[in-house]
């Protein structure tokens, strides 16, 4: 049974339905088989979490199975590398196949074997055309396709053909198998479609075992019955192909070669999630072209990337819910990602402090040498979680934007003669003020009231509007900090004729020194936490060593991006 962490309630969707329906007709004896079959030629990225979630969703909420299938029929362009990431991003989505871990090379054979039943019922011939050849009969949307000279062979040369094509007889391009359908037919897709390919190459798991491969419309629709899948889900770009798996099921059924009842084919929406671009080929260029730094960038869209990111599992599994399943294809705000993943990260993060851009505070009237402990919650909202205790002195730092000299009306953090709450600390006033030779502010320099610590009864009668956070400059962790943005200033960047890449934002990633809390030293591995003020953070997967971590930003607290100016490209 297909298995996963902390079910969420279902919405109901057309997809259900069908399910419901079927299930009340009793079609499969109440059976529910689903399958996620990608091609094991690239990482999957954040749209293939909503198929993920959806066919291993159904198989759960309806106690059925859910089949993870290789389509590996293009050995050209498939590794094993993308076998193994492909397992591990469904693995980490918290998904579980169980004994349900199939291949479509497992089918070869009988592939092979149904292909030969087509051409010994008249149903399938070999084609000498080139593929340039085979386009221009295939004819258009308007006007139909030619019939190919070859396509009235004789069915002995046509099985002697095949088996001297499987034999390595030709070379790569010399023919093709097709199947005898309707080259007038108005869907493009049934005009006998080619079901086999010439092509010298070895393959990750049978190795040189073929030379000739089959091609995904004729093999999806027979691993499929093969499997007994019942409700076989794909997104609405092979609804035009729904036609042709039918035909070929139906065929084989009809011969007794396959039983009824014969698995459905379903389409929805795929996923198009704005300032992203989900094409496999993209991501490729992006990667090839050193765009990005790999798969893994914490700025793709790949499962492997959002994971380094810092997002989580149940944030993917709640966006996926929350964004639902229609037959209408619409554009998704990656807001709506953004915000899955602080709604789960708010509940679970404790919080920290750290201070991205340093600007140095001294109290020059606390003692020096002198160093105490204040309190601070781990998690403002969960008492249980505890307090930690951060070290203050006389030499702190503070955020750079949390002075000013000249500061408008209304602003009440630190500013010459002003009083601000060092948050979790003391009440300080600014006397004075350090500068370079450029005129730039480098140090400033305050006054503490002594009896205003927080969490003293002094503290009540110190009421102030400004309230920063802060480190102890001696104690403080220096620490990289990578700010992690959206990778195009686009919403649409693949769209309108333009090269997507022209849409690159290059403030996406800015990579700092920072200072962070000392007992972060400590942090592990995919340790998230709250910076107070300046979002979410991961520990790097990579990067992170004992003693010394590298945080990414995962998300910040709250979209920032400008919603009415869809071209901005910095915050």
């Amino acid at each position: 049974m297909a298995k996963t962490p902390n079910k969420l309630p279902f919405a109901p969707n057309f997809i259900r339905n069908i399910v419901d329906q079927d299930n009340a007709t009793r079609k499969w004896g109440g059976r529910v088989e689903t399958r996620f079959p990608p091609e094991p030629n690239g990482y999957l990225h954040i749209g293939h979490a909503k198929s993920i979630c959806l066919n291993f969703g159904l198989a759960r909420d309806y106690r059925g199975e859910c089949h993870m299938r290789f389509d590996d029929t293009n050995p050209t362009k498939e590794e094993q590398e993308y076998v193994d990431s492909i397992l591990d991003s469904v693995r980490w989505l918290g998904f579980d196949w169980g004994k349900h871990l199939y291949y479509a090379s497992d089918y070869f054979d009988k592939l092979y074997e149904f292909a030969e039943h087509f051409i010994k019922t008249g149903k399938a011939y070999v084609d000498s055309l080139s593929a340039d050849e085979i386009r221009q009969h295939r004819g258009t949307l308007t006007e139909a396709g030619k019939e190919s000279p070859y396509r009235n062979r004789p069915v002995e040369e046509n099985l002697d053909l095949f088996r001297r094509m499987k034999a390595g007889e030709f070379p790569d391009g010399t023919h093709v198998l097709r199947l005898k359908i309707d080259m007038a037919s108005p869907n493009i897709n049934m005009r006998d479609p080619a079901i086999y390919r010439i092509r010298h190459a070895d393959h990750h798991r049978t190795g040189g075992k073929w030379c000739i491969y089959p091609l995904y419309d004729y093999t999806h629709c027979i691993s499929d019955a093969l499997e007994n899948i019942t409700h076989s889900i794909c997104t609405l770009e092979f609804e035009d192909h729904r036609p042709l798996y039918d035909w070929v099921l139906n065929e084989l059924a009809n011969d007794g070669d396959l039983k009824r009842p014969l698995p459905q084919q379903i389409e929805f929406a795929r996923l198009n999630l704005t300032y992203t671009v989900m094409s496999k080929r993209k991501l490729i260029e992006l990667v090839e072209g050193k765009y990005v730094d790999g798969w893994d960038d914490p700025r793709m869209n790949t499962l492997v990337g959002v994971h380094r990111r810092g997002y989580t599992p149940e944030s993917i599994r709640l966006f996926c819910e929350r964004i639902g399943v229609s037959k209408a294809d619409s554009w998704i705000d990656i807001g709506m990602l953004e915000d899955a993943l602080r709604d789960d990260l708010n509940e679970r993060a404790e919080r920290r402090i750290a201070v991205l851009k340093p600007l140095k505070l001294i109290i020059d009237n606390y003692p020096d040498g002198k160093v105490e402990e204040c309190e601070a919650p781990n998690h403002p909202q969960k008492p249980e979680l505890g307090k930690r205790k951060l070290p203050f002195s006389k030499t702190l730092y503070i955020e750079h934007e949390d002075f000013m000299e000249n500061p408008p009306q209304g602003y009440f953090r630190l500013s010459p003669n002003a009083e601000v709450r060092l948050r979790y600390a003391y009440v300080v006033k600014c006397v004075g003020v350090e500068k370079n030779k450029q005129g730039e502010v480098e140090a400033i320099h305050c006054t503490y009231d002594a009896q205003s610590k927080s969490g003293t009864a002094g503290a009540e009668a110190r009421k102030v509007k400004g309230n920063i956070h802060w480190l102890s400059a001696a104690q403080a962790l220096r620490a990289e900090v990578r700010l992690y943005d959206r990778l195009f200033t686009h919403p649409h960047p693949d769209a309108g004729g333009k090269d997507y890449k022209e849409f690159l934002n290059p403030h996406s990633k800015e990579v700092i020194s920072a200072y962070l809390e000392p007992g972060l030293a400590s942090a592990k591995l995919e340790d998230r936490f709250q910076f107070e003020r300046h979002g979410y953070f991961v520990t790097d997967l990579k990067d992170t060593k004992p003693g010394k971590p590298v945080f990414n930003r995962a998300v910040t607290l709250r979209d920032s991006w400008t919603k009415h100016d869809p071209a901005r490209a910095v915050r």
